[in-house]
C-alpha cells in the first residue's frame, strides 16, 4: 500500500504561482511513475504531468512551459510549480503512483482556484 497526501492548493489570482507538494508513505519513486492529475467541475479527469523512475518528465500541452514536476527522492515528495496561472487552471488536482495497471493509487486531492 501506498498513501499519497497532496498540500499547496489554494486560492491565486490569475499570473500567480503554486507549489504543489505530494508526500509518499515510502520510498517508490525507483519503482513507481508519478504523475498530477486534475479535475475541473463536470469534466473529466485529465492528465498535467508525470515524471518516470529515470527522471524523465511529460506534460499536457495546456501546461507546457508553465508548470514543472519535479520530485525529492530523500523527502519522498513531489512537487508541480505552476507559474503564470490561469482561471482555467482551476481544479482539484491529484497526486498518483502508478506501477502498470494492478498498482494504481490517489492522493484525496487539493483544491486550486485562480480568480481575481
Amino acid at each position: 500500500q501506498v498513501q499519497l497526501v497532496e498540500s499547496g492548493g489554494g486560492l491565486v489570482q490569475p499570473g500567480g504561482s503554486l507549489r504543489l507538494s505530494c508526500a509518499a508513505s515510502r520510498s517508490i519513486f525507483s519503482v513507481y511513475v508519478m504523475g498530477w492529475y486534475r479535475q475541473a467541475p463536470g469534466k473529466e479527469r485529465e492528465l498535467v504531468a508525470t515524471i518516470t523512475t529515470s527522471g524523465s518528465t511529460n506534460y499536457a500541452d495546456s501546461v507546457k512551459d508553465r508548470f514543472t514536476i519535479s520530485r525529492d527522492n530523500a523527502k519522498n515528495t513531489v512537487y508541480l510549480r505552476m507559474n503564470s496561472l490561469k482561471p482555467e487552471d482551476t481544479a482539484v488536482y491529484y497526486c498518483n503512483a502508478q506501477n502498470g495497471p494492478r498498482y494504481v493509487y490517489w492522493g484525496q486531492g487539493t483544491q486550486v482556484t485562480v480568480s481575481s
